[in-house]
């Protein structure tokens, strides 16, 4: 896959869900590390007074040599090329994160392999996510937040039509 095909953006009603898991991060700083002002998660998460820091590889902060100088937890969706570089890179901070991965990853070895010593989670959605490019092209999966210290229990099933009801949207 080619960075162009990478880059897709995540729908505001698919960051919806994390706000019901967040209130314990009130006041810790949460790192979007793929993302841009413009990004649904940097709005939202800023709409709903989290303090959030953000970077972007086309703003010359590559994800595998650049980090904020203090964050809590991460957040994001990352590319999909690259996952398990991505993964190791977010483990190593042993910190709480919550990323937003297709469920086809889980027929993969490496998300087994990563996370055996670590008690992962998966927010699941029983609708698909709609991603979007800078073309408005549309292109969906079957995705879960793949969390770990972030959710109260191993795995969590959700509704994205009843987070976008129950959520005031911009």
């Amino acid at each position: 896959m080619s960075k162009e095909s990478d880059e897709r953006y995540t729908p505001e009603y698919a960051v919806l869900p994390l706000l019901e898991f967040l209130e314990p991060f009130k006041g810790k700083t949460i790192w979007c590390p793929f993302d841009k002002s413009e990004s649904k998660f940097v709005k939202v998460l800023t709409k709903y007074d989290y303090d959030v820091v953000y970077s972007h590889i086309d703003n010359g902060q590559d994800f595998y040599t650049y980090q904020p100088e203090h964050f809590d937890l991460i957040i994001s969706n990352p590319p999909f090329t690259g996952k398990k570089d991505t993964f190791e890179r977010v483990l190593s901070f042993d910190k709480p994160f919550a990323l937003l991965m297709t469920l086809d990853w889980l027929r993969d070895a490496a998300p087994k392999r990563l996370f055996r010593e670590k008690d992962w989670q998966l927010l699941m959605f029983e609708e698909r996510v709609q991603y979007k490019n800078s073309d408005k092209d549309c292109i969906d999966f079957s995705s879960a937040y793949y969390c770990y210290n972030f959710l109260p229990k191993q795995i969590i099933m959700r509704s994205l039509k009843e987070d976008i009801r129950q959520v005031k949207l911009f």
